[in-house]
Order: C-alpha cells, then structure tokens, then sequence
C-alpha cells in the first residue's frame, strides 16, 4: 500500500504504515490510541483469542478499533490460533465506514469466498483493499476475478471483488522474485487478458516452495524456523533461532528447502541479494 504526499509541486509515494492490534477490546483500544500517536496510518485487526465471542460482540468490537483508527480486518487460519467466521459477519464488518481492507490468510476456498461475497454485498467493494494471505494460492488469488450475482427490482447485478495484494509470510523470502511476479499478475487482472499456461505452472510451483518453508507436512510446526532457514542461507540470519528455543525445523525439512530450491531456481532471489548484501548489513 502506498499513499500520496506533495512536496514542492511534485507527487511522491511513501509507505503506508500498519500496526497490528489485537486482544479484548480495552487492549485493542490502547493499542490503536498508541498507533496513530505514533503516526501510524491503518490498524490489522487481530480476533486471536476471542474465539468464545459472539458475532454481534466482535462487531462491536470492531466498530469502536476503527472510531479510532482505520482498520484492516484479518481472518486467520484456525491451524496457527484463528476462528471461523461466517459470511454474516463479514458483511456487517466490511459495511464499517473506517475498515479499508482486509487480509484473507484461510487457506481455505469455501471461508475466502464467504469474504469476498460479504465484501461485494456491502456495497463497499471499491473502498475496501483485499489482500491475499492464503499462502497456499498466491498466484490465483492476484489473477482470479470474483463475480457475485444479486437479484433486486432491476433484474440480476454483478458484483467483481479483487485481491489486489498479498499480506504474506511466504514473502519474507524470495521477495524481489515476489515483486515482479506481483507486478506481471496485477498487469495480467488490470488487462482482463487470459491467464496464459505458464503462469498456471508457476502458481503450483510457488505452492511447493510454499509448502516447504511453512512445513506443510508437518502442520506449519516448522513454518518460521523454515522462514529463518532461506533467510540464512541467503546471509541475512546467522542462525535460525525462534523465540520459543525449543521451535525449529521438523525432520526432513530442510531437504525439502533444498529440493524446491534445485526445483525452481527462476523462483528465488538470491543473485539479487548477494549483490546487496555487504551494503545491507554494513
């Protein structure tokens, strides 16, 4: 995300800055006066742990987050500490006047399509941003055109919702590689031209990688450890250290790291990072 700034007669852009806010609401609202006092643009909502909560609580929830500051919702998978929600509520969440986007990190279709219809049955679709978080299909999300159809006194209407970006862990590897795979996929959405083969091909592959790094096999017990372990063969990490020392990779892990990598190296960055990494880390 981006935002414009003017300076001198000419438009600059500047990073959009997001903190993440979360917990009961007492919590979340001390955690958002402190966001925008530190200058902070947009808050990513959390849910985690509210799991015993009732839709019209966490709506409420919700609501008075966003008084304060403007808000990104974020629907986390249930295997890493998220809940299930229902196409209901996210409807009613996407009609808050402050919430201006939305990670989507389900992996999961059924639950992604439960947004996105919710979005487009707001009315507020051209004012929400949806990010993809399904780490599972990056590339399908960032192609894929969402069409929801409602009946009214005027016959049927069409509704198209995108994913214009990713919020991803997946990301913190490999990102240049990310960038310009990003760029030719919004190309590809902004042209409504069709999706060619090989783009079909490189999205399986990015889920492979994907399915490595995050230790799918092993559900996701892995998944930061395999983050660090690119991360340290690139240079970038000494080590793979994790705040919880008893978090590393799972058996077989880092073979599978390796596979992808002699599998796929059109997919990776590290030519790019070695090239930068002295002044990176000077």
């Amino acid at each position: 995300m981006q935002k414009n700034a003017d300076g001198n007669g000419a438009t600059l852009t500047e990073p959009v800055l997001i903190a993440g806010v979360m917990g009961p609401t007492a919590q979340a609202l001390t955690e958002a006066r402190l966001a925008r006092d530190l200058g902070y643009d947009a808050v990513l909502l959390s849910l985690g742990g509210l799991d015993d909560w009732s839709d019209a609580a966490l709506l409420a929830h919700c609501r008075e987050v966003a008084d304060i500051m403007p808000v990104i919702g974020f629907y986390l998978q249930s295997a890493v500490g998220g809940r299930k929600l229902s196409y209901t509520f996210w409807r009613a969440f996407a009609e808050i006047e402050q919430v201006i986007g939305i990670k989507i990190a389900l992996f999961n279709r059924y639950q992604t399509l439960d947004v996105m219809r919710g979005v487009a049955d707001s009315g507020r679709s051209a004012e929400i941003t949806l990010f993809t978080g399904n780490d599972d299909s990056i590339i399908m999300d960032l192609v894929t055109p969402y069409l929801f159809a409602s009946s009214n006194a005027n016959g049927t209407q069409w509704e198209e919702t995108r994913m214009v970006g990713g919020l991803l862990g997946h990301w913190a590897v490999w990102t240049r590689q990310s960038v310009l795979l990003t760029q030719q996929m919004r190309q590809l959405a902004r042209t409504n031209a069709p999706v060619p083969q090989d783009v079909l091909v490189i999205a399986n592959q990015v889920t492979e990688c994907n399915a490595a790094f995050f230790d799918v096999q092993h559900d996701f017990a892995g998944c930061i450890a395999g983050i660090h372990a690119v991360l340290r063969r690139q240079g970038l990490l000494a080590g793979i250290w994790c705040l919880d020392p008893h978090e590393t990779l799972s058996p077989g892990q880092m073979d599978e790291i390796d596979r992808v990598y002699q599998a796929y190296p059109h997919l990776n960055d590290d030519a790019f990072v070695a090239e930068y990494l002295d002044a990176w880390l000077r």
